[in-house]
């Protein structure tokens, strides 16, 4: 908008200055052309008393010299009364321009080399006509006109140089708001719920900014509304959470007994976390800084040795690979945890018992790729599968486990696909990007995970 502003002004008045200019300077050079032939009929009128009274060569060679324009002037006097023709000075004009002049009696002027001249008549006490002759050059019809020129060149140039500038303030003062508008958008976008636009400008942009800041205080008011719901379903959870702790107490002991105890417990301190982030008045929008997240194998290790258990009293063979080494992710623990749980459970619920699983890690340069496969049937519509909030619970559903996962890895710019693994069943790949770089499925990463794999599998 600022350049549009500034290149218009500049076309608008290089017009204008072009449109008085071009005529300005032709009206000069037309003046500087007058002046030059004004100062010689001066010249040619001084001369003309002396010849009224004497026709005399000495003495009119003498009054040409005393109006110092004895180079410039020449006096052609007739034959008259058996008086010879006199010329004096020299002459530039043609003979017949000098006869025509005579004949007609009305000065005139003439082209010659180097210049014009200005033919003058003047009678003399004889009745005879002589004729007058004053050489203008070139450079005096010329005289000042290039100065006035560049003047007004100058001149131009600095109308069209002021204009610009001014138009350049102008600009600045319709885009920068237009700017400000723009960075509080990104800012809002990026979790700043703080961001604020200041309603100045033309009026177009300030009602912009009105609009923009009344969206922006609303979105602060939904997201508080939000939380607060979310804590408040959450705390409604703690009433059954009680009576199950209370009933898992009384179990007795026994290995299904600490199994429900332990997971009861585990439940009880994810409300707690759910309700202690849903009030939480700073949005968690921030990139993770250097030294955040967990270390990937330790928690795939943790949670393997969680639900192996379980997979023993259903008879299910499982595998972990690529956790026998740290391996940094900046991801939270927590929510690390909680995406695995999401895709183990799913497992344990939606194919039969003896099915066997496996979880793989793998370490990329630039990402680590999180394989969670199993034997059972697949899933029949992976598309559907991945919709957000389509789960239903019901048999070959995944629920809301994958757009946890999904959560997860677009946190880190990476990403999640649903596939057939070498099991025969469903692999889940997360992509967990480490610089934020796209990584190209199915690159040479994920083919070294597919030979892990493939010979796990064997």
């Amino acid at each position: 908008m600022r350049w549009a502003l500034v290149k218009v002004c500049l076309a608008v008045t290089a017009m204008v200055v072009v449109a008085f200019a071009v005529p300005l300077g032709l009206v000069i050079k037309e003046m500087a052309r007058d002046r030059a032939f004004s100062n010689a009929e001066r010249e040619a009128a001084a001369i003309a008393p002396a010849l009224s009274i004497t026709t005399e060569r000495d003495q009119l060679e003498r009054v040409v010299a005393s109006a110092g324009s004895d180079s410039g002037m020449a006096v052609h006097i007739p034959e008259a009364a058996g008086q010879p023709a006199v010329d004096i000075g020299r002459r530039r004009a043609a003979g017949k321009d000098i006869a025509t002049v005579r004949r007609l009696g009305r000065a005139s002027t003439t082209e010659v080399s180097g210049g014009s001249t200005l033919l003058q008549p003047v009678a003399l006490s004889s009745g005879a006509i002589a004729v007058v002759e004053v050489y203008v050059p070139e450079s005096e019809v010329s005289n000042g006109v290039g100065t006035a020129w560049a003047v007004l060149a100058g001149v131009g140039v600095a109308l069209i140089v002021g204009s610009v500038a001014v138009a350049d303030r102008l600009g600045v003062r319709m885009v920068q708001p237009a700017q400000r508008l723009v960075e509080g958008a990104h800012e809002l976008g990026e979790g700043k719920l703080g961001a604020r636009v200041p309603e100045e400008g033309p009026n177009e942009l300030r009602l912009a900014a009105v609009a923009f800041n009344a969206m922006a205080d609303q979105v602060v008011q939904l997201l508080a509304n939000e939380r607060e719901l979310a804590a408040d379903l959450s705390h409604r959870l703690r009433t059954p959470l009680t009576v199950l702790r209370l009933n898992a107490a009384s179990l007795g002991d026994g290995p299904a007994a600490d199994q429900t105890r332990a997971a009861v417990a585990q439940l009880e301190r994810e409300v707690d976390t759910i309700i202690r982030t849903a009030r939480d008045a700073k949005p968690q929008t921030a990139a993770a800084g250097p030294g955040a997240g967990c270390d990937a194998a330790e928690v795939v290790r943790e949670r393997m040795a969680f639900w192996s258990a379980l997979a023993e009293d259903e008879g299910r063979k499982w595998r972990v690979a690529g956790a026998d080494r740290p391996v940094r992710i900046p991801v939270a623990r927590a929510d690390l945890a909680a995406a695995l749980d999401a895709l183990l459970g799913n497992v344990f619920r939606h194919t039969a018992e003896g099915t066997a699983f496996a979880v793989d890690l793998h370490n990329g340069e630039d990402a680590v790729i999180v394989l969670v496969s199993d034997a059972g049937p697949g899933i029949p519509d992976p598309e559907a599968a991945m919709a957000r909030g389509r789960g239903s619970g019901s048999d070959g559903s995944t629920g809301l486990g994958l757009d946890i996962v999904r959560r997860l890895a677009e946190s880190t710019g990476g990403d999640i696909r649903l596939g057939s693994s070498v099991l025969g069943g469903t692999e889940v790949r997360i992509w967990i990007q480490l610089d934020g770089r796209a990584r190209i499925p199915g690159g040479r990463g994920h083919r070294s995970v597919r030979r892990r794999r493939k010979a796990f599998a064997r």
